[in-house]
């Protein structure tokens, strides 16, 4: 008689790199449609006669809109399901991507691009829910966590795309805009066949439907889960709930303490490196392109450890490191230290900063049952896109105003601050089922008042 397993008790399959595919386009897209504005601006601004405002309305309206995005779509996901959202989710994204082309007034360019935002943002809790309900615990976190590599490799793309559209004329920037519809189509297309999650399914009393798409896909002798998965009604206010509110704040918290000091220091490298004294033309550059190289290449170690050693420690020491580089460069600032020192410390900052960005998709999904998986995940995307615009907006002018070494030890001093908040709060969720880490909050509770009836008996 064949052993009865569970879905996440299942090796590592092709089906699983599917669905990474499928999860893994949300932030293939989000940095394809962040980098692509840049280039597409550029170009726009001697077609069209505009203020620094307008332009600014137009670079901010994408974050703006995945505030939006993140705290609705993912509510809607909790509630009408996980496939549906990310078909329809799709849908707008590419309709809207195509009017772009159209546009004859920057404005109009703002309404569509805080849309587009609204569906990116939206398709964030989606891809996290659907990629954790789908995993097995083993490699839970690494397929998780590497939803984060896509993200450099769409903006990346986006410039790449925006250099051989250049030559097209006086409509390229038309034609830039308009390309993001070409991998939302793709990946629309994609999802068609895609299943939804028994997870969901079993939550809103569909235990049949979930059991067939679990057999169907993995065999006669799986099943969902050894635990019933609890029907529960979503509830938005229920992240904030039965201790899951400590949660909410903790990933808030230590997501934002590294955005805030990446979006800052990796939109303004090129400045930075000429403030070291490499300001030839090249070296600044140079130092730009290598740093965003390791920004991919180190959460390749990180997905590997992060199973291997764990959450914790591979979120927490990348910030102290992280912090360490950064307080060092801080104070190094005005010796006319050499380029290659310089750029060392760069990397290592670089490399340790990607590691723990591995964790904003790997906690939120692991920490929040089924219910209001979508929910909490969406709600700390759309404050996290505040704190990196807010980040992005103040750099400069801290940098203006007290000069590169205080922008610096800011920076670092966010880093120490994310690891002390990641020491005193960070669980470990290693190869736990999904039952388990969303129930670690109540199991800690449960030891709190077993440990008061001691003391009082």
């Amino acid at each position: 008689m064949n052993k009865v397993r569970t879905m996440e008790e299942m090796p590592i399959s092709r089906f699983h790199f599917k669905m990474f595919t499928y999860a893994s386009g949300s932030t293939f897209i989000d940095g394809y449609v962040i980098g692509i504005i840049a280039v597409a601006l550029s170009v726009m601004q001697s077609y069209f006669d505009m203020s620094l405002t307008m332009v600014g309305l137009i670079g901010m309206a994408t974050l703006a809109g995945m505030f939006v995005g993140g705290i609705v779509g993912g509510y809607l996901t909790d509630l009408i399901g996980r496939k549906s959202m990310f078909l329809i989710d799709m849908l707008i994204m590419a309709i809207v991507s195509i009017l772009q082309f159209f546009i004859n007034d920057p404005m109009q360019l703002v309404i569509l691009r805080f849309i587009l935002g609204i569906a990116i943002g939206a398709d964030y809790p989606i891809a996290g829910a659907l990629m954790a309900e789908f995993s097995p615990r083993k490699n839970r976190g690494a397929l998780l966590g590497g939803l984060n590599a896509f993200w450099y490799v769409g903006y990346s793309s986006s410039y790449l795309v925006g250099y051989f559209l250049l030559p097209t004329g006086e409509a390229s920037w038309r034609w830039m805009l308009a390309s993001s519809a070409v991998p939302v189509i793709l990946m629309l297309i994609g999802r068609l066949n895609m299943p939804e999650s028994p997870h969901w399914l079993a939550n809103n009393g569909r235990e049949k439907e979930a059991n067939a798409i679990v057999q169907k896909i993995f065999g006669k002798n799986v099943v969902m889960s050894k635990e019933p998965e609890a029907k529960v009604k979503t509830s938005f206010l229920d992240m904030f709930r039965n201790g899951y509110g400590k949660w909410v704040f903790f990933v808030a918290a230590f997501w934002s303490l590294e955005l805030i000091p990446t979006f800052g220091i990796g939109t303004y490298i090129p400045e930075i490196f000429a403030q070291f004294g490499f300001h030839d033309g090249r070296k600044e550059y140079l130092g730009s392109a290598i740093i965003n190289i390791v920004y991919l290449a180190g959460l390749i170690p990180a997905l590997y450890l992060v199973e291997k050693s764990g959450r914790r420690p591979t979120l927490i020491w990348p910030f102290l490191v992280s912090s360490i580089s950064l307080l060092v460069l801080g104070a190094t600032s005005g010796l006319n230290m050499p380029f290659a020192f310089i750029l060392i410390l760069f990397i290592i900052y670089g490399t340790f900063n990607n590691a723990m960005g591995a964790h904003p998709w790997i906690y939120p999904n692991e920490l929040f049952p089924t219910h209001i998986r979508g929910t909490a995940m969406g709600f700390i995307t759309g404050i996290t896109r505040i704190a990196s615009s807010v980040g992005t907006f103040l750099f400069p002018i801290i940098l203006a105003k007290y000069g590169l070494s205080v922008t610096l030890y800011i920076c670092g001093a966010l880093f120490f601050l994310g690891f002390l908040v990641s020491v005193f709060m960070a669980p470990e969720t290693k190869n736990m089922s999904l039952t388990e880490t969303s129930s670690l909050n109540k199991r800690t509770n449960q030891l709190k008042e077993s440990s008061v009836i001691r003391k009082n008996g």
